[in-house]
């Protein structure tokens, strides 16, 4: 006799529950930039200027937006430094560096991904 397991029914309520998270997770790191922004960070504080020449493509005037949208999420902290010329330094915060895991998934994914796509035709 087979081994199978029985599906079993989902009710409405379930499903919803599962969705509802995940679209407001995706709602907080949508977009191009926001994940790029977030690893870039993940290897250290950085200033404005250091996180635009690690992320090829984004205009100062995007990187500002997508950091002060990760700020208002708790992802990221600004840190503006008393001396002269101005220092500000960003920087992940606790609950930013609890995605690490997530983008750890999504990257071996990606990896995954890319073979599978790019593999030979049987």
């Amino acid at each position: 006799m087979e081994n199978t397991k029985e599906i079993k029914p989902h009710s409405l309520d379930e499903c919803t529950k599962s969705i509802l998270p995940v679209r407001d997770a995706l709602e907080v790191l949508s977009g191009k930039w926001k994940l790029p922004i977030i690893i870039s960070l993940m290897f250290g504080n950085k200033r404005f200027s250091q996180i635009a020449k690690e992320i090829p493509g984004i205009t100062d005037k995007m990187l500002s937006k997508e950091l002060r949208e990760l700020e208002s999420n708790d992802l990221v902290k600004r840190t503006v430094y008393d001396s002269i010329p101005v220092v500000v330094e960003y920087s992940l915060t606790e609950y930013g560096h609890s995605l690490k895991i997530v983008i750890k998934t999504l990257r071996d994914w990606g990896v995954a991904h890319r073979k599978r796509m790019m593999a030979p035709v049987e």
